[in-house]
């Protein structure tokens, strides 16, 4: 998993078909997927329940490329082992759920995983500055976490102040909530490189029928990189 600044466009199968996740998986990075991403949400951090370690272990097979899982539980350090022994390429935090997020990135790493830690919106960053060198990715949400096909929440100074934290460490930018082509150039101009896409990917296709799929991610793809300059 090599590092890059280039676009990455990471479908999140919260929206997808929850009876066929395997052929789902398959179907977006046959349509161009770079990352799949796996919202998996506890009824108590957030207000919704979604997957767990074994629902990831049965998508891993599927997945050619990154797995990208994102927890949104607390506490979260009793299931970390369970999703890096799942096949999680990256396992993301939340600094909001628990009062050791340092031990928690310690944890992540030392199971294997590359080590993500997510903010909400109304979380600053703050503190965020001394957790630098050990993360390889920060997920700023665009939404408040629980549930898909939110509204987008504007986080784009939050994501330039961050980048000029980041420098030239290679640390992946990620947006999650509400990414559509007419939204995700403003988080790509921010600095982001890494778009989490639900709805806005899924919408119009099917296992059956998944050039939607491919004409939905392009079209995300396409937006992002002329904001940046780095369309072809």
């Amino acid at each position: 998993m090599s590092f890059s600044r280039a676009i990455k466009i990471a479908p999140s199968i919260l929206a997808a078909d929850f009876a066929n996740f395997g052929a789902e998986c398959r179907a977006v990075e046959d349509q161009g997927a770079d990352w799949v991403h796996v919202d998996v949400m506890d009824g108590h951090f957030v207000p919704n329940i979604t997957f767990g370690p074994a629902t990831c272990a049965a998508i891993r097979p599927h997945i050619r490329g990154v797995m990208d899982v994102h927890l949104m539980i607390a506490p979260v350090d009793p299931y970390i082992e369970g999703f890096a022994k799942a096949g999680a390429d990256i396992i993301t935090a939340h600094v909001e759920a628990g009062a050791h997020i340092h031990r928690t990135l310690q944890a992540i790493r030392a199971n294997g995983a590359k080590a993500g830690l997510a903010l909400n919106p109304g979380t600053g960053l703050d503190g965020v500055e001394n957790l630098l060198d050990m993360i390889d990715l920060v997920c700023v949400m665009t939404v408040n976490p629980g549930f898909g096909g939110q509204k987008f929440i504007d986080m784009s100074d939050k994501v330039r102040r961050l980048r000029a934290l980041i420098g030239a460490r290679p640390i992946h930018i990620e947006i999650d909530g509400g990414m559509t082509p007419e939204t995700a150039p403003i988080m790509a101009r921010a600095g982001a490189d890494v778009l989490v896409a639900g709805s806005a990917v899924f919408s119009g296709g099917s296992v059956e029928n998944p050039a939607p799929y491919g004409a939905n991610i392009r079209a995300i793809r396409t937006a992002a990189e002329a904001a940046t300059g780095t369309a072809l």
